[in-house]
């Protein structure tokens, strides 16, 4: 069979055996009906009036009283017009001035965490155009700083000693709101709930206490899992943000379908919220699909996807997608599994957006650096860098330490499989360096792999559409889905 694949900013042919399994999310198996978009108000509305294990804004909130809205930013939850993000922000704030809230009292503050620091541009897609200029004139838009030591709030830790600093401007007002996305994510199996501010409104400090590789590689981890330690320390930290600052965060999230619809709106304290969320999230997320385990993965991987353009040709973003594909879809893949994947790989790091992957690359190249993990002793001297540091805070640039969580995930790959071809790459040699195999193609590649790994007939699973659409989490068909 023919199939495409995404290369570059286009797409790379392969001819695979006729006997190839296909999977593309939302559409080899449907995902739960999204609610009708003639019903997404009036259905998040109702979420937002009967919040769980908390009183409804209309009590918790009076004139006065000060308000700050935690957004996720640009990386994921869609921008569309009825997007969770537009609605809900919009009726919460509503909701808030029917309480007696000013909206000089109400802040709307981007949770990028590690990430780029919101741009304009980006503010004004997540919102719309009401929202923005109804916020933005008044400088009441702003983005999380991880780095502003004048607006972070040191907690100590939780009571495994994991360090907790945590935005101001959220610990200090009356009624912290966070709106999130149920969505799958290989690290620790959703965003939103107690994730959203255990990674968005922190310190790299904190987010060391868990995107590291004593964390990110025991077997707890991979396949994804809601009961990892990663995301048993999210929960403790944001329990420990509500319990210093006195009282809940008001969660409205949504759980979303592959083209980030909304399935469903749940609202309250994330404690109670979370695990309601799941059990929706699981039907659409865990998908009990295969009848054998597979001994070949093949995808592509295009240009510019999740982190922003150059993700899929600069190295180490590169393991970490790879990685994320390993994560989600362990359960089906054999202990032999080969990854083909085509990636343009043409040397552009996008050193703008990610200005010390370069240099943690070339690091990799020499010094006894066998494995990723050797590289984890420099990851408070780079998150300490004042030049990264500035170009993080003032040029929408990543932060340094979310290099060396790439580089913890960026292993899982190589931790389970027997070996990844990168086909098409223009630049092989930077494969090559991070461990990777080139051929020139698809059908190369798996005659190399075929020869060398899984044999004359080989289980194969094709993935066209693997970073241009909403991930699930293969799973057998015989799988027990009760606890995961």
């Amino acid at each position: 069979m023919k199939l495409d694949f995404e290369y570059g900013n286009g797409l790379m042919s392969a001819e695979l055996p006729d006997s190839t399994d296909v999977f593309i999310p939302g559409e080899t198996v449907p995902d739960p009906p999204c609610i009708p978009e003639g019903e997404i108000v009036a259905r998040t509305l109702e979420s937002i009036r009967n919040p769980m294990g908390m009183k409804p804004l209309a009590e918790l909130a009076h004139k006065g009283s000060t308000a700050v809205i935690v957004i996720p930013d640009i990386v994921k939850g869609g921008c569309q017009p009825t997007s969770h993000r537009k609605v809900s922000i919009r009726l919460i704030v509503d909701e808030l001035y029917r309480a007696g809230v000013e909206k000089k009292d109400i802040l709307l503050l981007f949770s990028n965490g590690l990430h780029p620091r919101t741009t304009v541009p980006e503010a004004r897609q997540i919102l719309g155009e009401e929202l923005f200029h109804e916020f933005y004139w008044s400088h009441q838009i702003t983005s999380h700083d991880s780095e502003d030591y004048e607006h972070l709030v040191d907690l100590g830790g939780t009571a495994r000693g994991d360090r907790v600093l945590m935005n101001k401007y959220v610990f200090d007002c009356d009624i912290p709101i966070l709106i999130g996305h149920t969505q799958g994510n290989p690290y620790g199996g959703y965003s939103g709930g107690y994730k959203h501010c255990a990674t968005g409104i922190t310190h790299w400090r904190s987010i060391a206490s868990h995107h590291v590789p004593d964390v990110m590689h025991r077997p707890d981890f991979t396949p994804v899992s809601g009961h990892s330690l990663m995301r048993t320390k999210f929960d403790e930290i944001g329990m420990l943000m509500e319990e210093k600052m006195g009282h809940p965060f008001f969660c409205c999230d949504a759980v979303l379908d592959t083209y980030s619809r909304q399935i469903e709106v749940n609202s309250g304290h994330a404690a109670v919220m979370q695990p309601k969320s799941w059990v929706t999230a699981n039907k659409r997320t865990y998908v009990p699909f295969a009848e054998k385990k597979y001994d070949v993965m093949v995808f592509g991987m295009p240009q510019d996807f999740h982190y922003g353009n150059g993700m899929g040709t600069n190295p180490i973003q590169m393991m970490q997608a790879l990685s994320a594909q390993v994560i989600r879809h362990k359960r089906v893949l054999s202990d032999r599994c080969v990854i083909i994947c085509s990636s343009v790989c043409n040397g552009y790091f996008h050193d703008e957006r990610w200005p010390y992957l370069r240099e943690l690359y070339e690091m990799f190249q020499h010094d006894y650096m066998n494995v990723l993990p050797d590289m984890n002793r420099y990851g408070e001297y780079f998150a300490t860098k004042e030049e990264y540091i500035r170009k993080y805070r003032y040029a929408n640039a990543f932060h340094p330490f979310h290099g060396f969580s790439m580089m913890s995930c960026g292993h899982i790959a190589e931790m389970n499989t027997s070996a990844i071809y990168i086909v098409g790459a223009q630049e092989p040699g930077i494969a090559r360096g991070m461990g990777l195999k080139t051929r020139a193609t698809f059908e190369e590649a798996l005659l190399d792999a075929k020869r060398k790994y899984v044999g004359d007939a080989p289980d194969i699973l094709a993935m066209p559409g693997t970073f241009k659409l909403g991930a699930v989490h293969l799973c057998m068909k015989d799988d027990d889905l009760a606890n995961v």
